[in-house]
């Protein structure tokens, strides 16, 4: 009688991260409006620690959704010491650019369920070039600096517009960073960070 193994085939890429974002998103969503304001100033405060960020005369940040890790305190203190913030912008056709944030009054919703943009000019992607910091969300991120996005590729797009060796960075919540192990699907289109930051800390990372 010959017997025969069952092999268990591992999930495509695009499949575990579909997995792993409905998982990371029905636990957002049972965070409080309250606990996200606390960590959304505790992400501040470590986010300005940085000494890339003290040094910088420009830093483009996203702006935060509902449930994500929250940039709005983030934001406003950049703006006010006098560092040009860099937002994302959808012009036409979904193309991607930037808008500067010249204050919380002139940002507007433009489409449900899209981040709040500046009403100003629309800076084409070359824009981003200017940044001397790219601070952009994660899902989660592991200790090989792999990034999970929300899935439609923006950021993987954009950041080929940016200056050889800015540092990208980016924010998650302490529970989705993976300190001790490289977990998460990398496709060739998934460019690394080079630094996690949760309100607990900063980790740099080998990207």
């Amino acid at each position: 009688m010959t017997s025969q193994m069952s092999h268990t085939r591992a999930p495509a890429p695009e499949d575990a991260k579909a997995h792993l974002r409905a998982s990371i998103r029905k636990a957002r969503a049972h965070r409080s409006v309250r606990r996200n304001e606390e960590l959304a100033l505790a992400l501040r405060d470590q986010v300005l620690q940085l000494p890339s960020i003290q040094a910088a005369t420009c830093v483009s940040v996203y702006a935060s959704r509902p449930h994500e890790p929250g940039t709005g305190p983030l934001i406003s203190a950049l703006h006010d010491r006098g560092i040009t913030v860099l937002l994302p912008r959808l012009g036409d056709g979904l193309q991607r650019g930037w808008g500067e944030y010249l204050g919380e009054e002139d940002l507007i919703e433009r489409a449900p369920g899209r981040p709040p943009e500046p009403s100003g000019p629309f800076l084409g992607s070359e824009a981003l070039e200017r940044a001397d910091v790219v601070i952009v969300p994660a899902l989660s991120v592991d200790c090989a600096g792999t990034r999970l996005g929300q899935g439609g590729g923006w950021y993987d797009r954009a950041l080929v517009d940016a200056a050889p060796d800015t540092p990208v960075v980016a924010l998650t919540f302490t529970s989705e960073f993976h300190s001790e192990e490289a977990c998460l699907p990398r496709e060739s289109h998934d460019l690394p960070v080079h630094a996690v930051i949760t309100p607990q800390g900063i980790t740099s990372l080998p990207a």
